[in-house]
């Protein structure tokens, strides 16, 4: 049994509430207490909620016949197992695995809880058994770490909100965030583990505003040096966001600096394809208008 059509806590964004119609998630948010119902596109859309709801009470109706009836020996029987009701639907899973349907573009991946779409270049794939939060695209295939752990990837983009801060700057935001990015990619995994044998340096090679999807951020790169293996870049890239509470968002950038590693071109062609949903006519990148500084 499903549960009815109905607001619910957004399990993809826990500040938000998210449309749920009877049998899937909908793509209609609003902020707790926000009014309306998000009205079915088309009456084809109303008549399938209707024929699932009735579907549902014909289960039930079956469900509770076979209590009443029995068993073969005529004793009555009762049944284990789920009722017909329940609090929420079903979860969606916590980071973001964009799949695309047919009718999406195959050549971009979407974050849907920040409301953008980033181009998916050639070598580089939606994320497939990925463990790390808000991952957006990886590239290609994984090689054994240099140092602790098991298997490592060339690249990494991230996509997430920036929350818990008072500090709205975009500049702010990317310069605290990027030595945490540097932590978290070069030196300690989540286990515990180096998997390129600790961090040892880094040297800032870009910092600057930058234009987003016709939004003003800003970036910070830095070059790091690792005890073991080639080392890499990493970068914050800060922006507003036109949807949900409005926090930043936040995109890290991890590549290896290595014969193997992605084009660290590619930083700047993902940044200048990022557009927003709801206008993909914006422009995006970086701009004539701004730029990043050297």
């Amino acid at each position: 049994m499903t549960p009815p059509p109905g607001w619910y806590a957004d399990p993809h964004g826990p500040h938000l509430e998210r449309w749920w119609d009877g049998t899937a998630w909908t793509e209609h948010r609003r902020t707790p207490g926000a009014p309306a119902v998000p009205r079915a596109p088309s009456g084809g859309r109303t008549k399938a909620i209707a024929l699932t709801t009735a579907g549902a009470v014909l289960v039930a109706a079956v469900v509770t016949g076979a209590v009443l009836l029995g068993g073969d020996d005529g004793e009555p029987k009762t049944r284990s197992g789920p009722t017909g009701s329940t609090s929420a639907p079903p979860p969606l899973p916590s980071s973001p695995t964009p799949s695309p349907s047919s009718s999406e573009d195959p050549n971009v991946v979407e974050d849907q809880l920040n409301g953008i779409t980033l181009p998916l270049l050639d070598g580089w794939v939606r994320p497939k058994n990925v463990p790390q939060d808000d991952v957006v695209m990886t590239t290609d295939g994984t090689y054994d770490c240099p140092g602790d752990g098991t298997v490592c990837r060339h690249g990494l983009v991230i996509s997430r909100t920036v929350t818990g801060k008072d500090e709205t700057s975009p500049e702010a935001l990317a310069e605290e965030d990027v030595s945490d990015a540097a932590d978290a990619a070069f030196d300690k995994d989540a286990l515990g583990q180096r998997p390129y044998g600790g961090l040892t340096s880094h040297e800032v090679v870009k910092s600057g505003p930058v234009a987003v999807a016709g939004r003003a951020g800003y970036l910070v790169r830095w070059r790091v040096t690792t005890a073991k293996g080639p080392g890499g870049y990493v970068q914050s890239l800060v922006f507003p966001s036109s949807v949900g509470t409005g926090s930043p968002v936040l995109v890290r950038y991890v590549f290896d600096a290595g014969e193997d590693g992605p084009p660290l071109a590619d930083m700047d062609r993902i940044t200048n394809g990022i557009r927003s949903v709801t206008d993909t006519a914006s422009s995006g990148g970086v701009g004539s208008s701004i730029g990043p500084a050297d």
